[in-house]
């Protein structure tokens, strides 16, 4: 992966120039996606009754009823949980200098799996916004026992062990999850719903609950940023020029810990995002952090609900999850970004 130690002289201040725009471009195709994201459906309501349907405080008609509490609550968990995937995303890549690194590298998918199986066969938790705190829980709870592995030892933590912890972990915790789900014909009906990834189904509460943990998670991403920028360098030079390379990653740790647990627990697993985004965003904005983060998170956010908003269109009257969409979407323009990038031997 490229870092800014990587590009030349003048790269840097091109980027610095092309960051306020791409910023300014991505936020407009964010407004877009979402205007998309609240007409398009299963039926199709026209401008001019959305618009009456979000002013209108009547809720008398169908539209004003599908619009307000089907789908302006899915489009609102969808910027939420896009935005946190594409700037964990970049953090994960930032920290363990992968540009295979994924969010759910760190053990917070396997950890947050597990803990949505277990509240449903133990305690029988049936609705998205009843097993939200579990899964937020696992995550937390998979994070610090992979960073627990990870920093045994002379070294302590690094890039490398942590995704080598973060590895053995997930494949211990998903062999727990489905020595449960074989034995429990009932759990593996209800858990499958939110393994595949998606928005449909999530009612205003769940977006309200993840709130506070994505923005905290965005505070924490951006003042990682300048220390990430500096870790480019390694860790000797980030050291050398006043970075407490600790803090910095324990800032990061718990950036990707709230943002990928936030949208894990509100909408399952969702592939592609966090990996894809950041490759994208990097061509346009270059390897500066402090622009790269905040882009790929509105990317994201466009991602995520284009694809909710395209899983709606193509299976109607029903539909396919986003999380199924980006999987068959997102795998084809990955391998073609990495042959086109000739990123394959990194």
């Amino acid at each position: 992966m490229r870092t800014t130690a990587d590009a030349p002289p003048r790269a840097i201040p091109a980027a610095r120039a092309r960051g306020p725009r791409a910023v300014v471009l991505l936020l407009a195709l964010v407004v877009a996606v979402a205007l998309l994201s609240i007409a398009v459906g299963t039926r199709t309501i026209g401008p001019a009754d959305v618009w009456t349907a979000l002013l209108d405080g009547d809720l008398g008609s169908d539209e004003a009823v599908i619009v307000r509490q089907l789908r302006l609550p899915r489009s609102v968990l969808g910027l939420l949980a896009g935005l946190a995937l594409g700037i964990a995303g970049a953090l994960m890549q930032g920290h363990t200098r992968n540009p295979l690194g994924d969010p759910g590298l760190l053990g917070v998918t396997a950890g947050a799996s597990l803990a949505v199986v277990l509240a449903i066969s133990v305690l029988g938790v049936a609705t998205p916004a009843g097993y939200v705190w579990f899964a937020f829980a696992g995550a937390l709870a998979g994070t610090v026992l992979v960073y627990a592995i990870g920093s045994a030892g002379r070294g302590g933590a690094t890039p490398v062990t942590l995704a080598l912890a973060g590895a053995a972990l997930s494949a211990l915790l998903y062999a727990i999850v489905r020595g449960v789900l074989v034995s429990d014909q009932q759990t593996l009906d209800s858990f499958r719903f939110w393994v595949v990834g998606g928005l449909a189904g999530r009612s205003a509460e769940v977006a309200a609950q993840v709130a506070p943990f994505v923005a905290a998670g965005v505070v924490l991403a951006l003042v990682n940023a300048p220390a990430l920028n500096l870790l480019a360098f390694g860790e000797d030079v980030a050291r050398g020029l006043g970075s407490r390379v600790w803090l910095a990653r324990a800032v990061g740790l718990a950036a990707i810990t709230l943002l990928c647990g936030a949208a894990t627990a509100a909408c399952g697993p969702i592939a592609f995002v966090g990996l894809v985004v950041p490759h994208v965003v990097r061509a346009f904005t270059g390897p500066d952090h402090r622009w790269l983060m905040p882009c790929s998170g509105l990317l994201g956010a466009a991602l995520l609900l284009s694809a909710d908003v395209l899983g709606r269109v193509v299976a109607r009257p029903g539909e396919l999850p986003a999380g199924i969409v980006l999987a068959l979407v997102g795998a084809p323009f990955f391998v073609a970004l990495v042959r086109r990038q000739r990123t394959a031997g990194l």
